[in-house]
């Protein structure tokens, strides 16, 4: 397996079509499941655990818990962006430079995991208030090109599992599940 992807890499066809209100229901409650699979996943961690990195020249499991609401906190408001202006450019941040910063390093991560439920409860508020022409809405991404926001539900449901599994992919390997 590879360590840096337990889920898989995040795939989209651009070509495809809308996706269908199942699928972007199943794609939210993901979203929404995120912050207490999240807290799960780090509940009965040490400290000592907590940073431990998840692979070889990875982040620490301490440094994964922050950067998920750095990265959600950027998703909600590119959505905000996307829903208020016509195709906005978006900035993209330096997500490895974030995770060096000691907020990332030093934080307690119950601090990053009440951000991120506070976060989650605004963002599922937004999201389940959505008509279906609202995610053809787009975006510019720098290095990704347009995408709708489709694409970025999507791509958020993904990256909310990608990093629990790098957290409980870890615990199984280290013996440290209960």
């Amino acid at each position: 397996m590879d360590l840096r992807y337990p889920i898989g890499r995040f795939e989209w066809d651009r070509g495809r079509p809308p996706l269908t209100g199942a699928e972007r229901g199943r794609l939210i409650e993901q979203i929404a499941a995120a912050p207490a699979r999240l807290r799960e996943a780090v509940s009965a961690l040490s400290p000592e655990q907590l940073d431990t990195p998840y692979r070889p020249e990875g982040w620490t499991v301490r440094q994964v818990a922050h950067h998920v609401p750095d990265s959600h906190i950027n998703a909600y408001v590119r959505f905000k962006w996307s829903l208020t202006e016509t195709d906005p450019a978006i900035k993209t941040y330096e997500e490895s430079e974030w995770a060096k910063l000691e907020d990332a390093r030093a934080t307690p991560v119950e601090v990053s995991l009440e951000l991120l439920e506070a976060l989650h409860r605004r963002w599922i508020v937004l999201l389940r208030s959505l008509e279906d022409r609202d995610f053809a809405r787009t975006l510019r991404h720098p290095e990704s090109g347009p995408m709708n926001l489709d694409h970025l539900l999507a791509m958020y449901a993904w990256h909310g599992r990608h990093h629990v599994a790098h957290i409980t992919s870890l615990s199984e390997r280290m013996g440290w599940t209960r």
